[in-house]
């Protein structure tokens, strides 16, 4: 199993399926937190790279930063791409929380710094900028979760030029594709989504009935692949990131990302019946 890349403006390139880190890594010191371990081993091993998380998440920075690897770590090893946000109001508290998150992390360097919801974002991008400048931070970002904030997401994004949105898309929450989403692959934005399986509205959905004979004819065999796949086929995306503390989820979710998108008549049937 080899998960796809997408490429950035800038070059890099980053495999489409990412780690997120809500509800799931808020975990305290010990065997609650250790048990994670696994599910983080797993997924760098099945090529993942792109690790999302918040101050927002509870204790998931200070889980991450006890369980990822330290930078150089390992020689040799493709190192983890590690996302997190600030959330809070003022240039002035948002300096201190994001340099909180650099010590719960335990990095001396983030790859990728986003506006949690668009949060004062005023106050936050002009130092964004400056660190990243500075060496501090590789990208910058703006992030929301609702579809009802994508034209003022758009608007902000037009204006400030980010190197990253992270927004919903999927099934249940469509709506990107209407704007936000040729948006960013116009303006080379790359793009993280968030809540692909619509915060599990989907799943409920289908509880209960199989997958569609012509899914499985597709290579696609469970509704979580199904998911995916939307999500993935869309040429603007560059990382679906769910969360899972499942190794068994996991697994299942690597391997349909790792599954090449299908015919669009197909994809276009399913969204119809779902």
């Amino acid at each position: 199993m080899t998960l796809p890349i997408r490429t950035l403006s800038s070059g890099e390139s980053l495999p489409v399926y990412g780690m997120g880190s809500w509800k799931t890594f808020d975990a305290a010191p010990g065997p609650e937190r250790n048990r994670l371990q696994p599910i983080l081993n797993a997924f760098f091993a099945g090529g993942g790279r792109v690790i999302d998380t918040s101050p927002m998440y509870g204790q998931a920075e200070a889980a991450l930063g006890q369980l990822l690897p330290a930078p150089g770590a390992a020689p040799g090893a493709i190192p983890a791409f590690v996302a997190t946000k600030v959330w809070t109001q003022g240039r002035s508290q948002g300096i201190a929380q994001m340099e909180n998150s650099f010590r719960l992390l335990r990095r001396t360097t983030l790859d990728l710094m986003q506006v949690h919801n668009l949060v004062d974002w005023r106050s936050h991008v002009p130092t964004l900028r400056e660190w990243k400048a500075a060496g501090r931070i590789r990208y910058w970002g703006l992030t929301h979760y609702q579809a009802g904030a994508h034209a003022e997401l758009e608007r902000v994004a037009s204006e400030t030029r980010p190197d990253f949105i992270q927004i919903n898309y999927s099934l249940e929450e469509p709506e990107a594709e209407d704007r936000l989403l040729p948006f960013a692959l116009d303006q080379k934005i790359a793009v993280l989504i968030n809540r692909p399986f619509g915060e599990g509205a989907l799943f409920r959905k289908v509880r209960g009935r199989k997958v569609p004979e012509s899914a499985r004819a597709a290579g696609l065999e469970s509704w979580s692949a199904i998911f995916l796949d939307f999500v993935l086929a869309h040429p603007a995306v560059t990382c679906v990131i769910p969360a899972t503390g499942d190794p068994a989820h996991l697994a299942e979710n690597m391997a349909a990302a790792a599954h090449a998108p299908v015919a669009e008549e197909l994809r276009r049937d399913w969204r119809n019946s779902i």
